[in-house]
């Protein structure tokens, strides 16, 4: 797996690659003769979506190919070794776009025959850039076979180089005649898939910016999906939070989409499942920490495998449990109605008023919600229902700032700072509930280790240092409070 940062141009058949001295060694060209065929879904959901499946032969890098998307002219690629078989897609990267195909077939739509010329950049031993300048026969199957012939240039970016010296490739390549590619893949200008559709709102609007926020937010959940699959680091994390950012909005947002009260069940539903594998993660990376900050005098019994091994293995069988739900039929309607949610929302009144005056009451609203629910939990006596009182305030000032977030980009009037100012309160409730959840959860594996005949000091220790840092941030929060209240009235 590596990830691919490059820059497309288009240029002529009487094309003269430019002189490149004085950027690196200059090595090259090597010539070479491609050939790939692209598999996708009948209706091209993988190009639609700039997703690229092959399998290729010749070349340095033969075998199969997965390109997914990750920002503007960046895409995470994954190799899988070249197969016998020309029409089956291996099931590893097949499992990948199950959030894209749905139970849809792939299968072959394209064919591409390429005689690359590659000049290598070097820096001594160093591989800086890579400028491939290839000459195209695209070839499309579906009800007719088509044939089309381009010649197009890549640069991209090897181990040792830098943005820089992308970018000044690029200018000598533009001041040669080359014009920078609309097109994100050789696949895209074959086929020339249609883009997801969108939904018909009126720029200005508060619908057109809370559509567009769900949009970025239902992009951002299917882009964590096969890395979740894969198990990379901090995937389960982003999905999760995606989740809960599109749950929040359509609570926040209720007036302007309409109807989505089944939806944010299924999105706290499929945030649970996620949520399961990451707190497990968390708190089994905490106890590490603590234990590793002790003195080995202060460290007892096999509580380093019992905080660690075992909790590990709590973690993979969650992590068993998202997959089970990820390849499941109720995950691919939950994708299905978000991709509705976003290109056909049943739009609200609210939905033609203008943006600012109407979204910045939502945010507004928001936050009063926060200042209620405090005044509420301080009224209460008993310190127990209080702490449960207390999360409320902090699930209250997620959801604020998650408003305040999706509307900075857009609405004037300190929509950044009050997004500020709301994690502030939920970070060190966060803290607290964080604090008290450990204590829990060392207090199961404390008995455990005491019924198995083992030291449980350690345990205790570990306790004793959860509660402190529980109540020195419910001790500390009344004076944030009183700041962040105090902030949060001069901007609203």
């Amino acid at each position: 797996m590596g990830i691919e940062i490059e820059d497309k141009f288009d240029v002529s058949p009487e094309f003269t690659l430019p002189d490149l001295s004085g950027l690196g060694d200059v090595v090259g060209p090597k010539s070479h003769q491609l050939v790939a065929l692209y598999f996708d879904t009948p209706d091209l959901r993988l190009a639609a979506r700039g997703i690229t499946l092959r399998r290729r032969r010749g070349g340095d890098d033969a075998g199969w190919h997965l390109k997914l998307p990750k920002a503007k002219g960046v895409r995470q690629e994954i190799h899988h070794p070249l197969t016998r078989s020309t029409k089956i897609v291996p099931a590893e990267l097949a499992e990948l776009v199950r959030a894209y195909t749905r139970g849809a077939e792939l299968r072959l739509v394209a064919e591409l025959d390429t005689r690359r010329n590659v000049t290598v950049l070097l820096d001594g031993d160093t591989r800086l850039l890579e400028v491939a300048d290839d000459r195209v026969k695209g070839t499309v199957y579906g009800a007719e076979t088509t044939i089309v012939r381009w010649r197009e240039v890549e640069a991209e970016l090897l181990e040792g180089g830098t943005g820089k010296l992308l970018a000044k490739v690029g200018k000598r390549l533009r001041k040669a005649g080359a014009v920078p590619s609309q097109a994100t893949s050789k696949l895209a200008k074959l086929l020339e898939p249609a883009p997801p559709p969108t939904a018909p709102t009126e720029p200005g609007t508060a619908g057109a910016v809370v559509v567009a926020y769900l949009a970025t937010q239902v992009n951002a959940l299917l882009t964590q999906d096969p890395r979740v699959r894969r198990a990379e680091d901090d995937a389960v994390h982003q999905m999760r939070v995606a989740s809960r950012r599109l749950r929040s909005a359509l609570k926040a947002f209720k007036k302007i989409v309409t109807g989505t009260d089944h939806l944010q069940d299924e999105l706290r539903r499929l945030g649970a499942v996620l949520g399961e594998a990451r707190d497990l993660e968390v708190i089994r990376a905490r106890f590490a920490e603590l234990l590793d900050g002790l003195a080995p005098e202060l460290v007892t019994g096999p509580i380093g495998a019992r905080l660690g091994a075992d909790l590990h293995e709590r973690e993979q069988e969650a992590y068993g449990r998202i997959r089970e739900e990820l390849n499941g039929d109720r995950y691919y309607r939950l994708l299905d109605a978000l991709d509705e949610l976003v290109s056909a929302p049943a739009l609200g009144k609210a939905a033609a008023r203008p943006a600012q005056d109407e979204l910045r009451a939502v945010a507004v609203a928001g936050w009063e919600r926060v200042t209620k629910r405090y005044e509420a939990a301080q009224a209460i006596d008993d310190p127990d229902r209080r702490a449960l009182a207390m999360h409320d305030v902090r699930k209250a000032a997620k959801r604020a700032r998650y408003t305040a977030e999706a509307l900075k980009p857009s609405i004037s009037g300190g929509m950044g700072k009050l997004a500020k100012l709301a994690e502030r309160v939920q970070e060190i409730l966060g803290v607290h509930q964080d604090g008290v959840v450990a204590q829990e959860t060392l207090l199961g594996e404390a008995e455990r280790a005491r019924r198995a005949g083992e030291d449980t000091f350690t345990y205790g220790l570990l306790i004793g240092i959860e509660r402190g840092h529980a109540e020195r941030a419910d001790a500390e929060f009344p004076d944030i409070w009183a700041e962040t209240a105090k902030a949060a009235a001069k901007i609203l």
